[in-house]
Formats: structure tokens, C-alpha cells, sequence
């Protein structure tokens, strides 16, 4: 079978178990939610990646943090993406995540982005002491970094039940040739890739890999790390964007990922929570269609 078949094929197979896209917010209870591929698991398909404002929590107090997580979670989001900073910053996430409001509601992650063994190892055991968690939902390897020693230690934190789910990430196209050998000879639970508007290259095939494989697909840079915002400042968003509920540009992008019936979960980065609730409220009412995701590419590559 040919990429671009497979790639159709899947699309269809997979577009089954997604919950809810098709009813409108009003009708909707909480946010749609897409399966972890063989579990009977399903996350909510926004999510938080939550670096500059846990990052600042040690210079700003944890409110702004407690803020953005409320945002999304009274939306029904409950993934929440990040990795070791420091003592003083992790800390204070995780009596953030520990407080009554969020207790056992939220979908943890961690990361390794340190080469060696040994420092693998501490960092993810800090994230347990300091998450206050003592299973992780998911450790990931941040950036393919030391990739095959710390995917021996993934392995074995799974299987004695400190991580849930273990998985690798990356978030530049330059290393999508290393994901894909990898994912050729491994079958991580899941993979993070950057994916928006205007970074298309895992939809071609990474994205279509990852789901032939089983393996659940997270997006990090729907904004291109606000870039996308730069590049069309000034630039009204076309009138037919409405038809399917776009109303920003941060909409118009992740309202064309979550198109995409592969994708299980996208990431998104702010400080802001109302930011944080017009990102959620992405995930409600009805999707592009095939051609409407087609004229989406055309508009924005004209730019």
C-alpha cells in the first residue's frame, strides 16, 4: 500500500473512535476526547504544555499557574505536559496539581533531557518526589536525548508501574528521520511532534506511522511557539472560517491538527487563561472537512 492510501486508510480507521467532534459545544458535556490506541483510555484532544508558566512559578507565585489549569479544566482538558526545571519551580507545580480542585483529575507527563543514566534516572525520580505522584502518567524522552539509554529505563519504570505510559518526543523537523527509524523498531505508547498550520511535514509521515504502529500522537507547536501569531499580525481571519467555529488564528490552527483524525491530543502554551479557554473551546462544535482543511493550506501558504 502506497503512503498516501495508507495514510487515507488510517484516517478512516481511526477516525472511529473519536468521541463527540460531530455535536456542537452547547450539546457537549465536556471536551471531545480521542482513545489512547489499544487501551480503553480516552483524553480530552486539548491540552496544556505547560513550561513558561511553571517555569516562572518561583518569580510569580503559583496563582498564574492555578489559573491556566482551571481554564482548562473547567473546559474538560486534562493533559498537562512538562518536564524538570528546578527544585523551587516543580515544587511548586506539583501542590499545584495536588490541591483538592485538581486531585486525581489531570493527566501528568514528565521528561529526561539530560544525557547519562544516572541523570535520567533523577530526574525522573524528582518528578515523582516533587509532583507528589508516585506513578507518572507518561515519561517521555525529551528530544530523542541519550535515546537508547533512557528508553532501556522507560521500559523499566513501566514495567514496574512508576510510569504508566513512556513515549518520546521532538519538536523540529531536522529530527523527524531519527522518530521514524525509531518508531520503525520500537513501539513507544506514545509520541509528541510539532504539527500546525504552518508546520506540516508529520502529517506526511510521522503522524501516519505513529498510527499504523498504534502509538498515540500528541502536537507541540500548534503556534509555532507564538510565531504563527508574528507572521499574521494584521491579518484578518477569512470570513469562512466560522462555518466550522473559527474564531482567532490560534483557532483557525488547531482547529485544522484536530482535523486530522490521527492526532490524539495537542499541546498548548500560555500564560494566559483566557488564552487557555479560547484554545479549549477549539476542541468544541464541528471540524474542517477534507476540502475546507485544503483551502485552510491554500490561504495560509499564499500569506
Amino acid at each position: 500500500m502506497d503512503l498516501t492510501s495508507r495514510r487515507d486508510f488510517l484516517a478512516l480507521i481511526s477516525a472511529l473512535p473519536i468521541v463527540g467532534l460531530a455535536q456542537t459545544a452547547r450539546a457537549q458535556q465536556s471536551m471531545p476526547a480521542r482513545r489512547i490506541p489499544g487501551t480503553n483510555e480516552s483524553l480530552p484532544v486539548i491540552g496544556f504544555g505547560s513550561s513558561k508558566v511553571v517555569e516562572e512559578s518561583a518569580k510569580n507565585g503559583e496563582e498564574p499557574l492555578r489559573q491556566v489549569l482551571r481554564a482548562l479544566v473547567a473546559q474538560g482538558g486534562k493533559v498537562i505536559d512538562t518536564w524538570p526545571r528546578n527544585a523551587a519551580n516543580d515544587g511548586r507545580f506539583g501542590k499545584v496539581i495536588n490541591e483538592p480542585e485538581f486531585r486525581d483529575r489531570l493527566f501528568i507527563t514528565t521528561k529526561i533531557d539530560q544525557v547519562g543514566r544516572d541523570a535520567g534516572i533523577k530526574q525522573l525520580t524528582d518528578s515523582h518526589d516533587l509532583y507528589g505522584r508516585k506513578v507518572i502518567d507518561l515519561a517521555q524522552i525529551f528530544s530523542l536525548t541519550d535515546l537508547d539509554t533512557h528508553w532501556r529505563t522507560l521500559r523499566e519504570w513501566k514495567e514496574s508501574g512508576r510510569a504508566r505510559y513512556i513515549g518520546v518526543t521532538v519538536s523540529q523537523d531536522r529530527l523527524h528521520g531519527q522518530l521514524e527509524a525509531f518508531l520503525e523498531r520500537e513501539k513507544p505508547d506514545f509520541i509528541q511532534t510539532n504539527y500546525s498550520i504552518s508546520e506540516r511535514r508529520s502529517e506526511e509521515r510521522i503522524i501516519p506511522l505513529a498510527a499504523e504502529r498504534g502509538v498515540a500522537v500528541v502536537i507541540n507547536r500548534p503556534f509555532m511557539n507564538g510565531a504563527l501569531f508574528q507572521r499574521l499580525q494584521g491579518v484578518p481571519i477569512p470570513e469562512w472560517a466560522a462555518e466550522f467555529g473559527g474564531e482567532s488564528w490560534a483557532q483557525f490552527s488547531l482547529k485544522y491538527i484536530l482535523s486530522n483524525p490521527l492526532v490524539t491530543c495537542v499541546l498548548t502554551e500560555t500564560s494566559n487563561p483566557k488564552h487557555m479557554d479560547e484554545n479549549a473551546r477549539a476542541a468544541f462544535g464541528r471540524l474542517p472537512t477534507g476540502a475546507e482543511r485544503q483551502r485552510m493550506r491554500e490561504f495560509h501558504d499564499k500569506l
